[in-house]
């Protein structure tokens, strides 16, 4: 089976000395570079870790490139579905999956026009169709990357409501993902807290009124009640480390 990894190995084997038998040069070359199984299977991790973090990376700045707004809006989402999971007691391999959906989760946007996400005014009901598609966008082309295939799923669906009123699955509960859970609540916050050309940001309170209203309808109520005091204490801290400050969003 070819890999990456071996890709990579294959690639930077040198050449054989000038006549040199090439099994001679082989096995010479095997005994230099050997290497206990251990230390392979980590340096292999670390090559697959750096390449994953390459491809968030990328895609992120594709998501700048349609909408500044998109890519600094879902490096705050990551910031906080990391505190909130790690409140929750989630083990570290589902932290991963949740940082990499609350960063990509609207990837699917790409193919959503332009003047579809830009207008000031209400949405046609065709344009809120297609709208609704980018979470579908964003699972088929995640869940093509080797180790997205559970980010994907959280992708696909963030969108979705505690009461199964939501898309495109219409899962209603514990049937949600609750990285998805995570993302719903954490997306929708901020949303509301962020200025847009067409409307100014909501101050922290109405947000969080919302929040709590909508609470065990739309939203899972326990990841609300645990994101709240944590986004009113660490706002200023998470906008930061994004790039930008509450000032400059609302």
């Amino acid at each position: 089976m070819i890999t990456s990894a071996g890709i990579l190995e294959a690639a930077t084997q040198p050449e054989p000395p000038v006549g040199t038998p090439a099994l001679a040069f082989e096995a010479a070359d095997r005994s230099a570079i050997w290497c206990p199984p251990d230390v392979r299977l980590k340096q292999a991790q670390e090559q697959l870790s750096a390449l994953r973090t390459s491809v968030i990376c990328g895609f992120n700045q594709l998501l700048d490139l349609k909408d500044l707004n998109t890519g600094v809006h879902s490096t705050r989402l990551a910031e906080w579905a990391i505190h909130v999971a790690s409140e929750l007691g989630l083990e570290e391999h589902e932290l991963i999956n949740i940082e990499t959906a609350a960063l990509l989760h609207d990837i699917g946007k790409i193919g959503i026009p332009d003047a579809i996400l830009n207008k000031p005014a209400k949405l046609t009901t065709e344009e809120y169709d297609l709208m609704k598609r980018h979470p579908e966008y964003g699972w088929a082309v995640l869940r093509q990357i080797p180790t997205f295939e559970i980010a994907s799923l959280l992708t696909l669906h963030h969108h979705e409501a505690y009461n199964g009123k939501g898309y495109p699955g219409g899962l209603k509960g514990e049937e949600i993902p609750i990285g998805s859970r995570i993302v719903a609540v954490i997306d929708a916050f901020d949303a509301m807290v962020s200025s847009r050309p067409y409307r100014k940001g909501l101050p922290f309170e109405e947000a969080a009124r919302r929040l709590t209203e909508a609470a065990g309808t739309q939203f899972d109520a326990t990841v609300v009640k645990i994101f709240l005091p944590l986004a009113q204490s660490e706002m200023p801290a998470v906008f930061a480390a994004a790039g930008t400050s509450i000032s400059a969003a609302l």
